[in-house]
Order: C-alpha cells, then sequence, then structure tokens
C-alpha cells in the first residue's frame, strides 16, 4: 500500500491509499480520483516527505484482506447511492441554485441530489450550504 498526499484544482488538500503507484496512475487516468470535499477530478499529487519506519519489517495488509477491504467499501458506496436514489429528489443541474434556495427558506425543505461543478461546491460551501459529493460507483468488472 502507498499512500499519497493529494489536492484538488481548488486547493483541497486530501490524502488516498492505493495498492501500487501504478493504481493511483490507473484510476487517475479513468477519472476515478477526487475531492472529497468538492468532487473535482482534476486532482495531482502533493510533494511529501516519504514514510520512515524503524529496522524492524511491519507486515501490511494480506491481499486478501486488501480485497476484502475494498469489497466492502464498494458494497457501502453503493448502499449510499442507492439510498439517495430512492429517497431523495433528483433536481439536475439546477442542484446549487435549488440547495441555496433551500438554505435560505426559498424553497421547501426537503432532501435532494444532483449535478453540480466545483466552482458550484465551493460557492455553496462558502455560504454555509451543507452539501458533499454522491459517490461514484464503478463497474465491478474494471475496477482494480
Amino acid at each position: 500500500m502507498i499512500r499519497y498526499a493529494l489536492v484538488c484544482d481548488q486547493d483541497h488538500g486530501f490524502e488516498a491509499w492505493f495498492a501500487s503507484s501504478s493504481d493511483y496512475d490507473d484510476q487517475s487516468a479513468c477519472g476515478l480520483v477526487e475531492c472529497p470535499f468538492c468532487a473535482s477530478r482534476q486532482v495531482r499529487k502533493q510533494i511529501m516527505a516519504p514514510a520512515v519506519t524503524g529496522t524492524k519489517k511491519t507486515e501490511g495488509l494480506k491481499p486478501d484482506a486488501m480485497k476484502a477491504m475494498q469489497t466492502m467499501m464498494m458494497q457501502a458506496a453503493r448502499e449510499v447511492r442507492s439510498h439517495v436514489e430512492e429517497n431523495f429528489e433528483y433536481v439536475g443541474d439546477a442542484f446549487a441554485r435549488e440547495a441555496l434556495d433551500i438554505h435560505e427558506g426559498r424553497s421547501e425543505q426537503r432532501e435532494i441530489y444532483g449535478e453540480a461543478t466545483p466552482a458550484d461546491i465551493k460557492k455553496l460551501k462558502d455560504d454555509g450550504v451543507p452539501c458533499m459529493p454522491l459517490p461514484d460507483v464503478p463497474d465491478p468488472s474494471k475496477a482494480n
């Protein structure tokens, strides 16, 4: 496993773990790496110091454990997405406007989801509107 310090085009810093450096490269090239704060997929690696350990070797997760963890995380993402799609109102590309209207009391209180640009999400967060990206659920046959 390798940990990368990443930053998006909106300057949100975050960390992510990958099985190898080539896994990061592959997932990034497919648009699967996104900012957890604004959902931007314009993500790049930051300069970071290597994690140096003592002289004792440490054993990482076994491949079966990593696969089980990946399966569990993907299932959780599918469940979150399914719950939102079944219980929230889809408002399409009007999400930013509608979320602000709900927040400011101009529209009825309800749970919504839809499409928004990274700039829209940043503005909503700056205005104090709670929102977060809905997890993408890639096709399991194409996942690592």
